[in-house]
């Protein structure tokens, strides 16, 4: 196995476990420095990885923990111990890194200088154990090219990220499409690969689960358009009005309808599976364009949710799924 000495790596956690132990036996030996953020763990997490030779941060959990925030911690942590690598590859603790993937990912940015970000296929480690864990690796099959935003894994280009100043800390949801759509103002592009990256455990057994995961993604548009909404790209915004759309404004046509005018609008139910039925002839499978469609309302309540605290001012908290 090559060690890439050009490449830091940055791995965040909390509670994971064996998942983190696999993560971090994953980078040993393939980058240097390795930097485990640790936001307040009482699973043993934090003497695990320092007994696995990761350098590690402990978070000060008495201010708001966010992932954004925790990833910015791990970066100050590269800056000093390597202060003049190119590379820094973000990861999360409950995945592993594929053993070819940073010599991939290193060629593609060395082959083009703005690129700030390259990511590869993200995989889940366990798609049959259940139906969400399935569903979460469809999820993750995005096609290869230039893209608007990353996940949670990408190596990415640290002059780019120095350029943004990393994170913005305050996000409970969506930092890496919000960073990116920083970079992609400045110039710079994002890249995803046709090459293996990472393996993840979703461990997702139950529907509250999914539910959790599709109300943060709302609380993510509805941020994201409050931020970005007025740029020329529009951040986030249409992704915003497909869920206010299916969630609330057609099924209160419906029952409005019905009420108001006719039993006939009932009809409307019908726009539903048509919906699905559109999906399926794109490509996408059954259970994944059914969920994408019911999705829309647990995302309309992270939505809600976001304006809610917006108007009475209250703490944004992280909305968390295991």
């Amino acid at each position: 196995m090559t060690q890439h000495s050009d490449i830091a790596v940055v791995a965040i956690g909390r509670n994971e476990g064996a998942r983190l132990l696999e993560c971090l036996t994953s980078l040993m030996g393939q980058a240097a420095p390795v930097v485990y953020v640790d936001s307040g763990s009482t699973d043993g997490s934090v003497a695990a990885a320092r007994a696995l030779g990761a350098d590690v941060v402990e978070l000060d959990m008495s201010q708001p923990f966010t992932a954004a925030r925790a990833r910015n911690a791990g970066y100050e942590r590269v800056r000093a111990l390597a202060p003049d690598g190119p590379y820094v590859q973000f990861l999360d603790g409950d995945c592993t890194l594929d053993a070819d993937w940073l010599a991939t990912g290193k060629a593609a940015l060395q082959a083009g200088e703005t690129v700030a970000v390259v990511c590869g296929r993200r995989r889940e480690k366990f798609p049959e154990a259940t139906f969400w864990n399935r569903l979460t690796d469809d999820e993750w099959d995005g096609p290869a090219g230039e893209v608007r935003a990353c996940g949670g894994d990408a190596l990415m280009r640290r002059r780019a990220v120095d350029a943004v100043q990393g994170y913005r800390e305050d996000l409970i949801a969506g930092e890496e499409p919000e960073m990116c759509f920083r970079m992609r103002g400045q110039g710079w592009t994002i890249q995803r690969l046709d090459a293996e990256m990472t393996r993840h455990d979703a461990a997702m057994t139950r529907l509250s689960q999914w539910w959790q995961r599709c109300r943060r993604a709302g609380h993510t548009y509805a941020e994201g358009a409050a931020i970005h909404g007025r740029s020329p790209e529009r951040y986030k915004v249409t992704e915003l009005r497909r869920t206010l759309f299916w969630a609330l404004v057609l099924p209160a046509l419906i029952v409005f309808g019905t009420w108001l005018v006719s039993p006939w609008a009932l009809l409307g139910l019908l726009a539903y599976p048509a919906q699905i039925l559109r999906l399926t002839r794109q490509g996408r499978p059954t259970a994944f364009a059914t969920c994408l469609v019911f999705g829309k309302f647990p995302e309309a309540q992270g939505v809600i949710g976001y304006w809610a605290g917006r108007i009475l001012g209250r703490r944004k908290t992280l909305i968390e799924y295991k």
